[in-house]
């Protein structure tokens, strides 16, 4: 066994643990301070269920992250710090999001163009990062190739901030459904472990160990019916924390392999959007694409089982790719 996959479980098991036994305490807190979910009254029925459920639950994954990466990374922590700057700071956006909704009473927080700003700046610092730092630079790899490349030069930097921006709105369209989120993140964060252990990279395994640890330890409380929701401060966080890695080890194209659910989902919001507005239909009963199966008949356990199983499927196709 490599040492990288080593301090990887390492860090997996420490964020679990950390996030399973720390988030009761959140939970009560976050509910004694009445910081609860506010449905959308345009979705679903089932879901009127779920108002006042404790949110801001990202706070559990953050921390088990930090833990797990601060056990495991011994001479490695400085290559961690970007990738928890990066990470933290989109989750500070989503708590500042969390936090106006709760305190507006409306299913939205932020304004989309304040987010997208906030978003931007972190993705402009992530992409300043790999242009800089020796051995990234502004090649990005081309998958399903031997070894081709693309250099972008100085534009890799908007390139990865694109990168960052898509990423964390991807996984904040995924996160709809009990476990959903937290499970797919997961599965993507232990196929860049496998990455970051074939490609020799402590930094990158650590922190994606301990990610996924976090991700297993939130859906520990978070599997339906949730105890808690993440909100916009654990998908953002997510978000960030996918694209850094993708940074890290030069796979940002082949991240749209790997987050191939996250794509789904987003593709079809668009699709839903595109074609209401040129024919008023819409191809989809509700978008984002968990909705649909729901309003279709579908239990919202099994459409979640299924979405982790297709997630599996494009993590190892991604790691193929490589």
């Amino acid at each position: 066994m490599s040492a990288v996959l080593i301090r990887s479980l390492v860090a997996t098991a420490v964020a679990l643990m950390a996030a399973v036994v720390t988030a009761p305490p959140i939970i009560r807190s976050l509910a004694r301070l009445k910081v609860g979910q506010i449905v959308r009254s345009d979705g679903p029925a089932s879901h009127m269920a779920k108002t006042g459920t404790p949110t801001m639950g990202g706070v559990i994954m953050l921390i088990g992250t930090l833990a797990g990466s601060l056990a495991a990374a011994g001479s490695h922590v400085r290559d961690l710090g970007w990738a928890l700057f990066v990470s933290t700071g989109c989750g500070l956006i989503g708590m500042l999001d969390d936090y106006i909704s709760i305190v507006a009473h409306r299913s939205l927080g932020l304004r989309a163009r304040q987010k997208l700003l906030l978003q931007l700046a972190l993705g402009l610092v992530l992409g300043a990062y790999g242009y800089i730092t020796p051995g990234l630079g502004s090649a990005i790899a081309i998958p399903f190739t031997r070894g081709a490349q693309l250099d972008l030069g100085v534009w890799y930097i908007p390139f990865a901030a694109l990168v960052l921006v898509s990423t964390t709105n991807a996984v904040n369209l995924t996160d709809g459904l009990d476990g959903l989120a937290g499970g797919t993140v997961a599965i993507a964060s232990f196929a860049y472990v496998a990455i970051a252990s074939r490609l020799g990279l402590p930094s990158v395994g650590v922190f994606a160990g301990a990610l996924g640890g976090a991700c297993l330890g939130f859906v520990w409380w978070n599997a339906h019916p949730a105890a808690v929701i993440m909100g916009d401060t654990g998908s953002l966080a997510l978000g960030a924390a996918l694209a850094s890695m993708a940074v890290m080890t030069k796979t940002e194209l082949l991240l749209i392999v790997i987050g191939g659910v996250f794509v789904a989902e987003t593709l079809s919001v668009a699709i839903q959007v595109i074609s209401f507005k040129l024919t008023r239909r819409r191809v989809f009963r509700m978008a984002p694409l968990h909705h649909h199966f729901e309003l279709v008949g579908v239990a919202e356990p099994k459409i979640v089982v299924r979405f982790w199983i297709v997630a599996a499927f494009f993590a190892a196709l991604g790691c193929a790719g490589l």
